[in-house]
């Protein structure tokens, strides 16, 4: 409310001119109530003063029922003919109870009701059980639980204002976190397909500038795998930027998606760009939920990459794929060569710029290897082999149960 302070005092106005108005009335008159009596200056002096104090109700309620209801009690002691001065105590009543809890309002009203329906009855000419009289208890009463029920409907609008704020902001954190989620997931496929490709390239690049001159034939077999490598990447980022571009829903993709189905094909290119790698598996060509397929294969594109990108010359690598009860086991095994990669292993490092870091935690490509599993509910376990070498081990549960009950399971 814009002025509660004048919609108080045109409030106070209002009773009073309804009190001097009853005032006036005689209730038990020949032929039924009418105007002809008027009222005792005391009983003017009392609804002007109850009346006064409503214009304080809001900031002052307890003070302004008292204040009521003394001047009530005052007004049926002494008066011989009762003025309507309880309007007052009804307003302030109601004030009460809207603006203070229940407990407060019925240790204040019950007493109230008692003590002034009891100097009502003691001190009217009428009999005890007049209407007059037991009209005190319901008009209170009435008073009170008008105001209790405007407090718990004021109580009610305000609980589902602050759901709805809290809905909003759920929402509004929801969608930040899945925003978050979502660059995560783009930045993980990016590297998985640039780092894997780029690595071949490398590799192959190399090869063929050292027997360009006295093996060209072996140059030229290099640059055609340098080619089919760039090939695929540049395929493998059309799909990706052409989903990421896409503004309703995706078409259906031209090609499955990476999978342990296209396993074969992977460790083909590892082994045309000079890479030993040996696979053993046992999943009989059962299909696997998408993300687990999907995680399982980034996961050995990503170990092999780190072990054409950082082990030594000689290097050797072994892959298993198993389906241990209810979990399928991927174990990515290299014996770190001879040379630079001998003494830290394939993993020592996943940095961009090739250069081998302290710890096998310094590059992206562990970092979202964990993340996929984690994301699935799963353990990876990396780090440096007994003797030389790397070992990259990750469960993945095949059930979605499995995958929702351990979300926040860490990654060592």
């Amino acid at each position: 409310m814009a002025h509660p302070l004048a919609f108080d005092a045109a409030l106070a106005v209002a009773v009073l001119a309804c009190m001097v108005t009853a005032s006036f009335v005689e209730p038990y008159g020949v032929h039924g109530p009418h105007f002809g009596r008027a009222p005792e200056a005391i009983s003017v002096v009392l609804m002007v003063a109850s009346a006064g104090a409503l214009v304080f109700r809001r900031r002052a309620p307890l003070l302004v029922l008292i204040l009521t209801v003394a001047a009530t009690l005052v007004e049926l002691t002494t008066g011989d003919q009762r003025a309507p001065v309880m309007m007052a105590v009804v307003i302030a009543l109601f004030t009460v109870a809207s603006m203070t809890d229940r407990p407060t309002t019925w240790r204040f009203a019950l007493p109230i009701m008692a003590v002034m329906t009891a100097a009502a009855m003691l001190t009217s000419k009428l009999p005890w059980y007049a209407q007059e009289n037991l009209g005190v208890v319901a008009w209170s009463g009435l008073a009170a639980a008008a105001g209790d029920a405007l407090r718990s409907r004021r109580a009610f609008i305000d609980a589902i204002r602050e759901r709805a704020e809290r809905a909003e902001r759920t929402r509004e954190q929801e969608a930040l976190r899945r925003v978050a989620e979502e660059r995560l997931r783009i930045a993980r496929d990016l590297h998985d397909v640039v780092a894997h490709h780029i690595a071949l390239v490398n590799v192959q690049a190399g090869v063929a500038s050292h027997v360009m001159d006295k093996r060209p034939d072996q140059a030229k077999e290099a640059l055609a795998h340098v080619r089919e490598a760039s090939r695929s990447a540049l395929n493998e980022l059309r799909a990706t930027v052409g989903l990421l571009r896409q503004s309703g829903d995706p078409e259906a993709p031209t090609e499955p998606a990476p999978g342990l189905a296209r396993l074969d094909d992977l460790l083909d290119t590892f082994r045309a760009a000079g890479l030993p790698v040996e696979l053993v598996h046992n999943d009989n060509g059962e299909q696997l939920q998408a993300a687990v397929d999907l995680a399982a294969y980034r996961i050995i594109q990503e170990a092999l990459t780190n072990v054409q990108k950082h082990a030594g010359m000689g290097a050797k690598a072994e892959v298993s794929v198993l389906r241990v009860s209810r979990n399928l086991e991927i174990t990515v095994l290299d014996n770190g060569g001879t040379g630079r990669g001998a003494d830290t292993g394939a993993g020592a490092s996943v940095d961009e710029d090739d250069k081998p870091s302290p710890t096998p935690e310094g590059g992206h490509g562990l970092i979202g290897m964990r993340e996929r599993v984690s994301a699935l509910g799963g353990t990876c376990t990396t780090g440096p082999r007994y003797g030389g070498g790397f070992r990259v081990h990750a469960i993945l549960p095949l059930s979605t149960g499995a995958q929702t009950q351990a979300r926040s399971r860490t990654c060592g």
